[in-house]
């Protein structure tokens, strides 16, 4: 649980304040993450596949090797994101 936020598949987090958390190689797939902050968060490796991060931000995130296929990232601030070896295919950017 970070913030509030039980890190699990398929789990309702919209607007989570996971700012700085360390979510490497959790299963984050099929989550609702709408407008969820992941500011400077280290996502390295994590599952994101089918997530909805639309909206999400995602600045000066780590999410390299992350997978993101399927993943809805309309609207997501990547800005400064790593994202070097992340699966994106099928990603809605």
């Amino acid at each position: 649980m970070v913030n509030g936020c039980r890190i699990e598949r398929g789990t309702q987090c919209p607007g989570a304040d996971l700012s700085g958390a360390n979510l490497s190689r959790a299963d984050l797939s099929w989550m609702d993450l709408r407008g969820a902050n992941f500011e400077g968060a280290y996502i390295e490796g994590a599952n994101l596949g089918d997530a909805d991060l639309s909206s999400a931000n995602l600045w000066g995130a780590n999410l390299g090797g992350a997978n993101l296929s399927r993943a809805d990232l309309w609207g997501a601030n990547l800005g400064g994101a790593n994202l070097f070896g992340a699966n994106l295919r099928g990603a809605d950017l």
